[in-house]
């Protein structure tokens, strides 16, 4: 009778493992997804960045060459 007490209480928490993880799992994906959207939306804000800065300093380096 131990024995069935001991598979019976196995087999209880295995499924409701598995219960845990069919209902916290989408959460997770959903944070996983807004924090992979992040991470893209600032490094395209960084290259952009990069970019506008490019070219100041290319503007800045031609009028100095045009000054000298």
């Amino acid at each position: 009778m131990k024995e069935t007490k001991d598979v019976l209480r196995i087999v209880l928490i295995v499924v409701l493992a598995l219960v845990v993880l069919s209902v916290v799992l989408p959460f997770i994906f959903a944070l996983l997804h807004i924090a992979v959207g992040l991470v893209v939306w600032v490094a395209t804000t960084v290259i952009e960045v990069a970019v506008v800065v490019a070219i100041i300093y290319l503007i800045v380096v031609g009028i100095r060459a045009l000054l000298k």
